[in-house]
């Protein structure tokens, strides 16, 4: 099968060492911009938009669905391949973790440290629940789940204190392509990365939110426990767009992982 074509880009100094950083499902590589702020300091940052995801004009390609959660993992390879990258530590969000666990197990020695962000290792609430998620994108669009998905983001106070924030990131997710959107919900549906967590030998930090619904606590609990050389950190008063939410606590987190790593 011929490579998919991600919209990617790189920034930090020359000759730093690599982060990646991925995006959750319905996002854009603008959730991660005050991590960026800090970590491409010392960093050389590699950002990349999801299969159907992107700005308007700088979306990836969305090849037929469904995809799975190796496909992106190869996906991830394949821009190492194309920037010259050979190791990097890898920090994801949701489906982004998922993928970043998923690396971990299966190309070890590509990936130097690990972070996963409020990410589930089953699907959660259900794998039918992703299903009929897939299924409405691809018949009504992204319109459809406007209104479903912001409280499953963040918690009810965030919601009313930052409406504009709040607005900010349901763009993104209206902005997606529903063959991409439809293509990675199925991937969550599908995904169980409980028996790969044993393989994997990264240092790795898991950072869950306290009042994440779509990945709670508890996942992040047995994500840690089944790595050895883990940590889990919970984030008080956030939920599962933590980094975007409440990034003063996870930028900190992550950057203390990557120094230590």
């Amino acid at each position: 099968m011929p490579e998919v074509r991600l919209v990617s880009s790189v920034e930090g100094p020359d000759g730093a060492p690599v982060v990646i950083l991925a995006n959750p499902i319905g996002t854009t590589r603008a959730i991660w911009a005050a991590q960026a702020r800090v970590l491409r300091e010392d960093y050389r940052l590699l950002r990349f938009e999801l299969r159907g995801h992107g700005a308007p004009g700088a979306r990836s390609d969305a090849p037929p669905g469904p995809y799975s959660i190796a496909e992106l993992g190869t996906d991830v390879l394949s821009l190492m391949r194309e920037y010259g990258v050979a190791t990097a530590a890898y920090c994801g969000i949701s489906i982004g973790g998922m993928t970043g666990l998923w690396l971990a197990a299966n190309a070890p020695e590509r990936i130097s440290s690990l972070v996963v962000c409020c990410a589930a290792i089953t699907p959660m609430p259900s794998r039918q629940s992703w299903l009929d998620r897939a299924a409405l994108v691809r018949s009504e669009g992204m319109a459809a789940i406007g209104e479903m998905v912001p409280p499953r983001w963040f918690t009810p106070d965030f919601i009313a204190r930052q409406p504009a924030a709040v607005a900010f990131v349901v763009d993104m997710l209206l902005g997606t392509d529903p063959a991409g959107y439809a293509g990675c919900a199925a991937a969550i549906a599908a995904m169980d990365l409980r028996p790969a967590l044993g393989a994997i030998k990264a240092p790795t930090l898991v950072i869950a939110g306290a009042e994440d619904q779509a990945a709670p606590p508890w996942q992040g609990a047995m994500t840690a426990s089944g790595i050895a050389d883990s940590r889990l950190r919970v984030i008080r008063g956030t939920s599962h767009l933590a980094p975007y939410q409440t990034p003063g606590p996870v930028t900190a987190a992550i950057r203390a992982h990557l120094a230590a790593s």
